[in-house]
């Protein structure tokens, strides 16, 4: 027997606040499979790379349009990587594949990063497994969505 989890009031809200307008979206809003949104530059040599904090300061500063939540906290960023050089690498995904700022909120993060001292070139890549869940949501997120 399958166990179906049951969605409280405040994740149909949140569902419902994330694909609202899929219908009505540009054909343009759907990505492809291996999309990837580029920003930065070449650190130069010798220059302190950026704290892994730092970078994901900067990613709480880029909000999904329709809920009050930060891509981080919301739980679309997967991995963040950092290299020696200071290039930044960033796996994240979206709410659904239609989503109406899919090209938007990538080209986003790679850009507020890149501004971060200490980072040099930024690749975000969409990746779409594991899907996205609730359950990827961070405590503090989740404690918004009980105030929507």
């Amino acid at each position: 027997m399958s166990e179906e989890k049951e969605i409280d009031e405040n994740e149909l809200r949140l569902l419902s606040a994330m694909t609202q307008g899929q219908d009505t979206a540009s054909e343009g809003s759907v990505i492809p499979q291996d999309y990837e949104a580029h920003a930065g530059q070449v650190l130069p040599e010798g220059e302190k790379k950026a704290s892994q904090g730092d970078i994901v300061e900067a990613l709480k500063t880029v909000f999904d349009p329709e809920i009050p939540i930060n891509i981080y906290d919301l739980g679309l960023v997967y991995d963040v990587r950092q290299s020696d050089n200071g290039d930044v690498e960033i796996d994240m995904t979206l709410t659904a594949p239609g989503c109406p700022v899919a090209g938007v909120l990538p080209q986003q993060a790679a850009d507020v990063v890149a501004l971060v001292e200490g980072v040099g070139q930024v690749t975000v890549k969409i990746v779409w497994e594991p899907a996205w869940s609730f359950d990827r949501m961070t405590e503090e997120a989740r404690a918004m969505m009980e105030m929507i």
